[in-house]
């Protein structure tokens, strides 16, 4: 499934007003720090530097079991800044796809994320719940059953503004709105399962 970018092409599906639509549940899981090892303060160039977490795959483990959709959403101005193309992006998340139905037969239901620079002033970039509230859209998600989990408080944030609860993964003791929050990875499979 190739990534998806927000603006006109990615709003989602309209569906007929008679149809009656299930609403999804689902978990929204950033990528840097969450589904694969941090960079730091630089961004995952190479396939090679791209490391899933293995608390990652256990969490989404237990959102599948417990009903649960995952949908990856990312900012990656490296695209905009010219650090990596668009094509080469996809490609690295196509291989996370694969990877994670070699590793546990999951595979993520939509990727998201965001091209473009900070100061591009676009609808889709975390903070801003953009590319939450398309998947919402496409995919007809119930976002009060939902969860954001992020390793930053701009991705509570996110979550927040989009009417989702949330998860921070961080080891340091800090103020946040989230909903909950964990020390590491490690712990998040744990926590979901008590939550979800």
């Amino acid at each position: 499934m190739k990534s998806s970018l927000l603006r006109a092409e990615c709003r989602g599906e309209t569906h007929p007003a008679h149809e009656e639509i299930k609403m999804m549940k689902c978990v929204f899981f950033d990528r840097d720090g969450i589904i694969n090892r941090s960079p730091g303060p630089g961004y995952v160039e190479l396939w090679e530097d791209f490391h899933v977490q293995d608390g990652f795959v256990e969490a989404l483990k237990v959102a599948d079991g417990l009903g649960y959709a995952a949908i990856m959403i990312s900012n990656q101005q490296c695209v905009g800044k010219g650090i990596v193309t668009k094509e080469y992006l996809e490609g690295m998340h196509e291989k996370l796809q694969a990877h994670l139905m070699d590793v546990c037969g999951i595979k993520l239901l939509d990727m998201y994320y965001c091209p473009h620079l900070a100061e591009d002033g676009c609808v889709c970039r975390k903070p801003l719940p953009g590319m939450i509230l398309a998947a919402a859209e496409k995919h007809g998600i119930d976002l009060d059953k939902s969860f954001m989990v992020g390793d930053r408080e701009g991705d509570v944030v996110t979550g927040k503004a989009a009417g989702c609860k949330t998860v921070l993964v961080s080891e340091e003791v800090v103020e946040t709105g989230a909903d909950y929050q964990v020390v590491s990875m490690d712990d998040l499979a744990g926590v979901l399962e008590r939550i979800l």
